[in-house]
């Protein structure tokens, strides 16, 4: 059996969302042996990196959607992952982000959460989204408020303990806000 999977390349004006691949793993293992990745269940070996990408090209072919690498156009390099994550026993479906180590106070996380957030909305057709944040966790608080989410309350992961829940203005709000 051959699973082929369509995943979309979008641009912003400084950044590329792209399929994750292998070529991701040197900045993965960077990622996950740092404390950077505390907040997403790191540090961790690079076995459990290299787990990490399947699941995340998983994600893509069982639920159509996912997260991107994201590469900065300026140098080529990758900054992190952004997208829609909604595994089974997920809160629904989240506008997540991971921000690697030299990358952060850049606005990036920002700027491709809106790309993937217009993606679900205006391609999937999802009329709203949250982004789950570890309770300590300020900088992502600090990143979903400049993406007009609003806190919405907690929700207790059976992995990830408790966390804030964070509701992004839905598809018809944004609409109205641009008007």
């Amino acid at each position: 059996m051959t699973i082929l999977l369509d995943i979309p390349v979008i641009e912003t004006e400084r950044l590329v969302l792209r399929a994750p691949g292998t070529d991701d793993l040197p900045a993965m293992y960077d990622f996950y042996d740092s404390e950077r990745s505390r907040f997403v269940g790191g540090p961790c070996s690079h076995e459990q990196a290299w787990r990490s990408l399947a699941m995340e090209i998983g994600h893509w072919a069982l639920r159509g959607y996912g997260r991107w690498s994201v590469v900065e156009k300026a140098s080529g390099e990758i900054v992190g992952m952004v997208g829609i994550f909604n595994p089974e026993g997920w809160f629904g479906p989240e506008i997540g982000w991971d921000l690697y180590e030299g990358f952060e106070g850049r606005g990036y996380a920002t700027e491709a959460g809106r790309a993937a957030r217009a993606y679900a909305y205006d391609t999937l057709g999802m009329s709203s989204v949250v982004s789950l944040t570890r309770l300590a966790n300020e900088q992502s608080a600090r990143v979903a408020q400049r993406l007009g989410a609003v806190l919405e309350g907690t929700f207790q992961h059976e992995r990830h303990g408790m966390m804030n829940v964070w509701r992004h203005p839905s598809a018809a709000q944004l609409k109205e806000m641009a008007a």
